[in-house]
């Protein structure tokens, strides 16, 4: 399974003892794949690094070498083209395009941006991260 993670999910999933923890302990573990392309790396980067420190940013970006290298749950894309699928904020197409890249079964988001990707006809669906644990971990 290939997913998409939104970056609210990803800084609140790296919070041990949170309740999306076992989100990221999965992807650890290698129970899924987790797609990202250079824009959604850059935006973690950016956003970890504003919200907890630069030697935050360091640490995630070494667990992403890390699993990348012993289980290789980490797909990098590259989309080449823009989908368009979110209008209201369309920043949030960088998740949408890498998604639908990837050949992603979800883009895990607490964002109700994403909704229009449920009927857009391309195959990553939208998913809470409570539905994401509930359905898969």
């Amino acid at each position: 399974m290939i997913i998409c993670l939104d970056t609210n999910v990803l800084l609140q999933a790296r919070a041990r003892g949170h309740a999306y923890f076992p989100i990221l302990d999965a992807w650890v573990a290698g129970k899924f794949t987790l797609a990202v392309s250079t824009g959604i790396l850059l935006e973690y980067e950016e956003v970890i690094a504003r919200m907890s420190g630069r030697e935050h940013w360091h640490k995630f970006a070494r667990l992403m070498d890390y699993v990348e290298l012993t289980t290789r749950a980490l797909l990098r894309v590259t989309p080449h083209h823009h989908f368009q699928v979110v209008n209201h904020d369309p920043d949030d197409n960088i998740f949408t395009d890498c998604a639908i890249t990837a050949g992603a079964d979800y883009n895990v988001t607490e964002d109700r941006h994403f909704a229009p990707l449920a009927t857009a006809g391309y195959h990553p669906q939208p998913i809470t991260p409570a539905e994401f644990i509930a359905k898969h971990l």
